[in-house]
């Protein structure tokens, strides 16, 4: 029997493996801060549940013991704590802490050990997670304060809604965000009666994948709705090309299926106010820009010239986000000429590649490897063109604070990119809509011929100025898509 609600008192526990500033690997831990804080503006009460990782424990101050779970095999024993973030946008949101220093206090990443290998009992790690939080979102829970919503994101809190599914009780309705359908939390089958769910779950009409079990097959199959991170990525997971196995499942729940594009956090990423850039500046004084391209410039050791065009690109250096397009395309792009700044982590080979490609060529690109925020910040206001060559990419945020800091960005024209990302042509030059550059197929050529296009259109300084204000004009804040998270809430209640 589900629990009911009108919205006035809507609860939701938003589960997720990341939250910035504690914890973060990638867009998920932005959404995690972000989305909840604009659920609680909208009068919902959101509350995260997040693992008990070494920097969680220490980034949180006052915190408090709230309820104890005793080990039940194969759980070890955990105390949840409460408290609440305190930094940002985010500050005050409610955190309900799973403090279990057997499977969460380690060194390393949050999914990975310091050597990059995946950490052997992941399936136990995200399994209490999800275990804990189908009891908190149930009539189990020991706690007074009961939601209406299990928020789930991602495979590592895929087995909420199974969880959900076989309680007897009162339970609380349960949606499942896929921020990346391609990481599903693949494990042996005997790992679902481990993990306390019945035998007759791995079943093709539930977390069976292919003779295994699967963390996102089973959230995908028992929630009672999905939401993935934009429209065009919604229509994308159902066929063959980007439905990574799970095309089937999804277009049989397509009715049950919504794309909502992810918003950004408007005061962490503000131009105007921005304490990591040289110079701040606003759509109504871009001339102070070029005081970024310089610093960037200067910092990264490229040639420092303002007429040269140059690129930034940030994130996971990878074959999904086209860094092997991007290979192939410089010895072009940079004789243009044009520069290239790259900073992100990822795949050895090509992060060996994209480092060999800026020693031989000094002056003209710079690549620094691994995670810096403040000179994420200052790429996105000095580079000129921010390049997102992906093979597929869900949502995207960096695409949007480029707009946001008038740094027109070149994109593959592919999920959450299409969906933000106005090509420039002259029909939307001449209508205002203009904001940035799509390309199309998955080629050098499509890509080479992308870069010139910017190239060109740069020497261009009207049109260009138009571009970066289109861009910084437009509204990325959370409060639209908060807005369609809060009536998907109220659908399943209803």
């Amino acid at each position: 029997m589900a629990l009911v609600s009108s919205n006035p008192g809507l609860r939701v526990l938003f589960i997720t493996p990341e939250v910035y500033p504690l914890v973060k690997t990638g867009g998920l831990g932005d959404v995690s801060a972000a989305l909840p804080a604009a659920l609680r503006g909208l009068k919902v009460d959101a509350r995260l549940l997040i693992p008990g990782y070494p920097q969680v424990l220490t980034g949180l101050k006052y915190k408090r013991k709230i309820a104890e779970f005793t080990a039940q095999a194969p759980f070890p024993p955990s105390t949840l704590l409460s408290a609440r973030l305190s930094s940002g946008t985010s500050a005050g949101v409610p955190v309900f802490v799973i403090d279990c220093p057997a499977l969460y206090q380690r060194e390393g990443g949050p999914y990975v050990d310091a050597a990059g290998h995946d950490w052997a009992d992941n399936a136990l790690r995200f399994g209490l997670l999800s275990k804990i939080g189908a009891i908190l979102g149930s009539d189990a829970s020991p706690l007074a304060w009961r939601p209406h919503v299990a928020h789930c994101n991602d495979w590592q809190s895929g087995l909420v809604p199974a969880y959900l599914h076989f309680h007897q009780g009162e339970k609380a309705a349960s949606v499942m965000t896929i921020h990346n359908l391609a990481f599903q939390g693949v494990f042996p089958p005997g790992t679902l009666t481990q993990l306390g769910l019945p035998a007759s779950s791995f079943d093709i009409n539930g977390a069976e994948y292919h003779g295994s079990m699967s963390f996102l097959k089973a959230g995908l199959y028992y929630s009672d709705h999905i939401v993935t991170v934009s429209p065009t990525y919604a229509r994308e997971i159902q066929t063959a090309a980007l439905g990574f196995g799970m095309q089937g499942l999804l277009a049989t729940r397509s009715k049950h299926l919504s794309g909502i594009v992810n918003g950004i956090d408007t005061t962490e990423w503000n131009p105007a106010d921005d304490p990591a850039l040289a110079k701040n500046y606003t759509v109504g004084n871009l001339a102070a820009k070029a005081g970024n391209k310089k610093a960037l410039q200067q910092l990264l050791g490229l040639i420092v010239d303002p007429a040269i065009p140059l690129f930034g690109m940030i994130g996971r250096l990878t074959h999904q986000k086209g860094c092997d397009l991007l290979l192939q395309a410089a010895p072009q792009l940079i004789e243009m000429p044009a520069q290239l700044a790259i900073l992100g982590s990822g795949e050895a080979i090509l992060t060996q590649e994209l480092t060999t490609l800026a020693k031989n060529n000094p002056g003209k690109i710079a690549v620094r490897i691994g995670f810096d925020e403040n000179l994420s910040h200052l790429i996105e206001a000095g580079a000129d063109s921010f390049l997102m060559p992906s093979r597929f990419e869900p949502c995207g945020l960096n695409q949007m604070y480029s707009q946001r800091y008038g740094t027109p960005p070149l994109v593959h024209a592919t999920g959450g990119l299409v969906d933000t990302v106005v090509d420039c042509t002259p029909a939307t030059v001449a209508d205002g809509s203009a904001s940035g550059f799509l390309f199309y197929d998955m080629a050098p050529g499509n890509f080479l011929s992308a870069i010139r296009r910017v190239t060109v259109t740069y020497k261009n300084k009207t049109v260009w100025r138009r571009l970066m204000k289109n861009g910084m004009a437009k509204d990325f804040s959370w409060r639209s898509s908060a807005a369609a998270y809060r009536n998907v809430y109220l659908s399943l209640l209803s």
